[in-house]
């Protein structure tokens, strides 16, 4: 009996030391998960944080676009205005030919002036991207590299009604910009083409040149990729960019 005692002594220390032995395991193993979901959590924490200080800055940029545009045209506009119209009166009143050709000459210059800050400020309060959609957008910004005749521009899209959030449309009409005058001006390229694919759940957007490439890996003088990164940020996008000898594409695709 002393002998079948001391095995099952030593058989219920070892299957204690086996449970231990799993506890600690199961533990550590415990342990680890949590601690990967609490990291998981921090980086989740950290990209939201940062893409709302990204969103936080496009809209306070776009703010003060608006009002700069507003300044413009409702005071430096009006008074470029009155000036004109002085110069105009002055040229009316005097009659010294030689001074009347300086006051003509600045009158136009004015005029000039007015033009172009009206342009602008049109520029700066355009509402074409909340009033369009994406694929309306993206179809006019085509045609308007196509009309400088310097290579082939296809636009195509299954999204033509999609209604999407002023920051998304502005974001993908922003790279989708910044995509076309980077191949017209550095690429060389014959051809562009631009997609637009929707389907239930996901957005892509699609561009690509046959034109000269460039190293991805090294970093360039221009901030056109990273504004393209940044941008991409905001609204949760993926973003792919590959070149090579025989050309650029680039995809973005967001979640609906």
């Amino acid at each position: 009996m002393g002998e079948t005692e001391n095995i099952i002594i030593i058989a219920v220390f070892n299957l204690f030391f086996i449970l231990f032995i799993l506890a600690i395991i199961v533990f550590i193993n415990q342990y680890r998960i949590k601690k990967k979901e609490h990291l998981a959590l921090l980086q989740h924490q950290s990209e939201q944080h940062q893409r709302e200080i990204l969103s936080t800055q496009v809209e306070i940029q776009l703010e003060t676009m608006q009002h700069i545009g507003r300044e413009i045209h409702d005071n430096i506009g009006q008074k470029l205005t009155l000036a004109s119209l002085y110069t105009q009166q002055l040229a009316y009143e005097n009659k010294a030919p030689q001074i009347n050709d300086r006051i003509t000459n600045i009158g136009t210059i004015i005029n000039e002036s007015l033009t172009e800050l009206r342009q602008l400020s049109k520029s700066l309060t355009d509402n074409t991207i909340q009033a369009e959609t994406i694929s309306n957008l993206l179809e006019s910004e085509c045609r308007k590299v196509r009309d400088l005749k310097k290579c082939e521009v296809s636009f195509s899209s299954d999204a033509q009604s999609l209604q999407l959030a002023y920051q998304q449309k502005s974001v993908l009409f922003r790279i989708a910009q910044e995509f076309l005058q980077n191949s017209v001006k550095h690429a060389n390229c014959e051809r562009i083409s631009v997609t637009l694919q929707r389907s239930p759940s996901q957005l892509l957007l699609s561009l690509s040149d046959d034109g000269k490439g460039f190293n991805t890996h090294q970093p360039t003088k221009g901030i056109g990729i990273g504004n393209m990164k940044k941008r991409a940020e905001i609204i949760g996008a993926q973003l792919l960019l590959q070149s090579g000898p025989k050309g650029t594409s680039l995809t973005i695709e967001i979640n609906l």
